[in-house]
């Protein structure tokens, strides 16, 4: 794989880079820019971006010594955010007990995923890499901004709060793969939660009243940060008996879930979500691939909506978060949506949930200039990204990718002819090794070595 070869060439610039990238003052003349915020959708807008932030929003607007990108006929938005995400990491489930709050998905982010470079090419910038739904309380989050070529400790979203993955429902009881560890049944889930934030009030209360003489447990720590508000749940859901639940569980220790994220029977209990103050984050039109889906429907995302819930589109999946876009057209379709609601639903509404949305996730001046210009209507199925902006920095450039391909071939052509020629020349071959990179989705429990 010649983009794996670049990589190793090159162990700390990632591929279509010789040298990093670095943050450029750019001005975006004449685009049709939207913004998700209440200033809508504007026509022949200029935005000025300086040292990765957006300093400007108007008409007419002075570049002094900026790069000036003609936008005539084009799309500005800000990035796409992906609130559930599974790319960057060399592994996803920590599965072997009922919690495992004490790991954190920072520890096992990968920089070198092609999926980044990807995710870039379809728009999207920021993404929250999330543990699997192995167990009912699962691993730390990690929120990342997807800086191809940077290493791991640098894509990590350093103003983000903290969050941890949560699951109900199917996995977690082990109804996909053998598992012998307790819980077996949805009671069962529920009683892990009420067992765990239980002894997570006892050991705050132990803690408290020994002092500095305490020997600290990571996974209580992080239980504890839940119940004082200091770190948010994003929680795996399906089925609207165990979505009450777990709402009424947090409500008995006086806390709230952030996120339901998946929800794909959040239309039913949207009254209660909304009494809560939950958010939700779900997929457009997934439905019957396993029994707890089955009451799926794409009116889901627009009904939530309606109720007055903070609803996002997110992925679970590398492929579908590179048309994230697309997914959240369906919405226009499904339920009626306009199509400034539908966009916000992967800009400024999964801001929101990440708590990050006062500096990402719109066009607005003071926020970082996290933008993606648009060849055709963000909504549209022709929509190409033409440049992908993290910081102020271009780390997707689509005339910039076309001429890597023209050379990516050229070196493809001359490894090829090489080979051949030492074949023939009698030297020693070996069969061709098949490598594939793992699909990952919440239900992965080994990643491939």
């Amino acid at each position: 794989n010649i983009r794996e070869l670049i990589t190793v060439t090159y162990p700390n610039v990632a591929y279509g880079f010789k040298e990093r990238p670095t943050q450029e003052d750019v001005l975006f003349k004449n685009a049709t820019v939207w913004t998700s915020e209440d200033e809508g959708v504007l026509e022949n807008t200029d935005v000025l971006v300086k040292d990765g932030k957006i300093v400007k929003v108007g008409t007419d607007l002075n570049a002094g010594r900026a790069k000036i990108i003609d936008a005539t006929g084009k799309h500005l938005t800000a990035g796409i955010i992906d609130e559930h995400s599974h790319i960057a990491a060399s592994d996803i489930n920590e599965a072997g007990h009922n919690s495992s709050a004490e790991v954190t998905m920072e520890d096992v982010v990968d920089p070198t995923d092609i999926n980044i470079y990807r995710n870039l090419a379809g728009g999207v910038t920021t993404i929250q890499l999330l543990h699997g739904s192995a167990n009912p309380i699962g691993g730390r989050s990690a929120i990342l901004k997807l800086k191809w070529g940077a290493p791991a400790d640098e894509l990590i979203f350093e103003q983000a709060p903290p969050f941890i993955k949560f699951a109900l429902g199917e996995n977690v009881k082990q109804s996909n793969w053998s598992g012998n560890r307790f819980p077996q049944t949805r009671m069962g889930v529920e009683q892990v939660f009420i067992d765990y934030f239980s002894r997570a009030k006892a050991y705050e209360k132990e803690k408290q009243a020994a002092g500095d003489n305490f020997r600290k447990d990571l996974e209580m720590e992080t239980l504890v940060e839940i119940l004082n508000g200091e770190r948010f749940i994003t929680s795996h859901s399906y089925i609207q008996s165990e979505i009450n639940m777990l709402m009424n569980v947090a409500e008995m220790f006086d806390f709230n879930i952030n996120t339901f994220t998946h929800i794909l029977e959040g239309y039913k209990v949207a009254d209660k979500m909304k009494e809560h103050g939950v958010g939700a984050s779900t997929f457009s039109d997934w439905w019957a691939y396993k029994y707890e889906v089955n009451d799926a429907i794409p009116y889901n995302a627009a009904i939530m909506n309606d109720v007055g819930i903070t609803v996002a589109i997110n992925s679970d999946d590398a492929e579908m978060s590179r048309r994230l876009n697309q997914e959240a057209a369906k919405s226009v379709k499904y339920g009626g949506m306009s199509e400034e609601d539908a966009w916000k639903m992967v800009t400024i509404n999964p801001a929101k949930l990440l708590h990050v949305d006062d500096l990402v996730g719109s066009i607005k001046t003071g926020k970082q200039a996290d933008l993606v210009l648009w060849n055709d209507h963000p909504l549209s199925i022709y929509a190409v990204p033409e440049k992908t902006m993290v910081e102020g920095v271009v780390y997707f450039d689509k005339d910039r990718d076309l001429e890597l391909r023209k050379e990516i071939q050229k070196e493809r052509s001359n490894l090829v002819s090489q080979m051949l020629k030492e074949k023939n020349s009698g030297v020693k071959t070996q069969p061709v090794k098949k490598k594939e990179k793992q699909h990952v989705h919440c239900d992965l429990l080994e990643a491939v070595k």
